[in-house]
């Protein structure tokens, strides 16, 4: 049996604590907050668990064998490198860390000691991601021309990051995800209206096919907005996470083209069929992630959103700010430097 300690008891630490509390293998023995009312929280439904306002409890225990760091992203580097130099497995929220550097630090620090990085990229785990890589995979799609991604709504606004790195880590994970073809450079634009960290953005990622992915994040909407499309040769994928029902269609709907001679004669031809909504798996998406978690410490597997797969994310956003700064400049990704546009 695992013992876990929890760091940060604040909007998502209740749904991590829940969900690991449920899990079979793993025990929640330690939370740690700084606030007396999160505590008196954590002590109101979960009575058998052991309460500290010092992090320092949590990360030096002998009875905690993982873990969960649930904080604001600046303090993840210096948490999980104690965790880890103390023996920990480590339980990040997103985005993993906040540079490049931090990030492969923790991944070579835990291969040295042997011990499982997860970052909590929730939405690899929904029944709704797991579905589009299998058509992706099972070449449903056909090749894939475009990737397009809107997650808006009015707040919540942070004062430590900008509104792509509160949010477009969702998408970032899952196109990583679900994407074979890795990206090869980027464009951010983005203004600030209410503080001075941008509250809205539009990131344009480029591949190295005529794969183009588009990313539209904002804190100022008045409607709440959950929507992915992939365009592929073959059929065409929505993903409306806010619909309770038919979360995800295809379509079965696209352009032929046919090239008769010459360039003149090229005829292009729309094709219009049926729309259909398979079915997906309603199990929570986090309840999944733990128990993916667990078993992966207890069979030393690599789980899918690792150190690793943090660190791609991590660099997305690292680029995002480099081109926001410079408006909207391209970064080329490889080399993480400014390219002329």
């Amino acid at each position: 049996m695992l013992n876990i300690g929890v760091i940060g008891y604040g909007y998502w630490g209740p749904n991590i604590t829940r969900n690991f509390s449920s899990t079979e293998g793993i025990r929640v023995s330690m939370v740690c907050d700084k606030r007396p009312g999160a505590l008196r929280s954590v002590q109101r439904d979960f009575p058998s668990v052991e309460v500290t306002t010092n992090f320092e409890d949590v990360l030096s225990s002998p009875k905690i064998d993982v873990v969960a760091i649930v904080t604001p992203v600046s303090s993840h580097f210096e948490l999980a490198k104690r965790a880890l130099e103390n023996g920990k497995h480590v339980f990040v929220e997103k985005p993993f860390t906040d540079t490049i550097e931090h990030a492969e630090i923790l991944i070579e620090l835990a291969k040295m000691k042997n011990l499982t990085i997860m970052v909590d990229h929730t939405f690899l785990f929904t029944g709704a991601v797991r579905t589009a890589k299998e058509l992706i995979q099972k070449d449903v799609l056909g090749k894939i021309f475009y990737y397009d991604s809107t997650r808006v709504n009015l707040g919540l606004f942070q004062h430590d990051v900008n509104v792509v790195w509160d949010l477009a880590p969702h998408d970032f994970s899952i196109m990583d995800y679900i994407l074979d073809e890795k990206p090869a450079a980027l464009t951010a634009n983005g203004i600030a209206h209410v503080n001075n960290m941008e509250d809205m953005a539009y990131v344009t990622i480029y591949f190295q096919s005529n794969l183009i992915a588009h990313f539209n994040v904002n804190w100022l909407s008045p409607v709440k907005v959950r929507t992915t499309l992939i365009g592929g040769e073959k059929k065409m994928l929505v993903w409306n996470d806010v619909n309770p029902d038919e979360k995800i269609k295809i379509y079965d709907k696209g352009v032929n083209v046919e090239n008769r001679e010459t360039l003149y004669n090229l005829l292009v031809s729309y094709r219009s069929g049926d729309m259909w909504a398979p079915k997906v798996d309603p199990t929570e998406a986090l309840k999944l992630e733990c128990r993916h978690f667990v078993e992966c410490i207890e069979q030393n597997k690599t789980p899918i959103n690792d150190g690793e797969a943090g660190l791609r994310v991590v660099r997305l956003l690292e680029a995002c700010n480099e081109s926001l700064k410079d408006r909207g400049k391209l970064v080329d990704l490889s080399g993480m430097h400014v390219m002329s546009a």
